[in-house]
């Protein structure tokens, strides 16, 4: 199910001005350019990854998201999120398991207006936290979601190498 997002005004330079911000769910056709963000930023290109994500989380559906920002007929960003409940005993929880922008359109907002139309979904379902799980030397990522309000939880990621 295709779901229309509205779209979200941005600042306009005289100089460089871009075309107004659409967030909506993810189609098929965008895969490709989300691909090729996501291998920018990662330096790996996981075609098959992206295709079963879209499966998943495209459909727009009530608990799962995949959205796109788009400029034109370009997409400048996506975000993907679910809601999550009761594992480790926290109630339901949205998450977010990837975010990715173009290079060349950060510090645009986009990151943020993404960000927000996930949590507005969220919302509208009664979750009253986001949480997301990060590399702790990703600084980039890490400002980013700092920079929105999210800081350090109550949960402990632990992990051991199982070879």
């Amino acid at each position: 199910m295709h779901q229309e997002m509205p779209r979200l005004k941005r600042r306009r330079n005289a100089a460089t001005a871009r075309p107004a911000l659409r967030v909506r769910s993810a189609l098929a056709g965008d895969l490709a350019q989300v691909i090729a963000i996501d291998a920018r930023a990662t330096g790996l290109p996981k075609p098959e990854y992206w295709a079963g994500i879209l499966r998943r989380y495209g459909r727009g559906g009530a608990r799962r998201r995949f959205l796109v920002g788009e400029a034109g007929a370009r997409i400048v960003g996506f975000i993907v999120g679910e809601v999550r409940d009761w594992e480790f005993g926290s109630p339901p929880c949205g998450w977010v398991f990837a975010i990715g922008v173009r290079p060349d359109a950060r510090l645009g907002g986009i990151g943020t207006h993404l960000l927000d139309a996930l949590r507005e979904g969220f919302r509208r379902q009664g979750v009253k936290q986001l949480r997301t799980l990060l590399a702790r030397d990703n600084a980039l990522i890490l400002s980013f979601f700092r920079s929105q309000g999210m800081m350090a939880g109550r949960f402990i990621p632990l992990e051991m190498d199982i070879d």
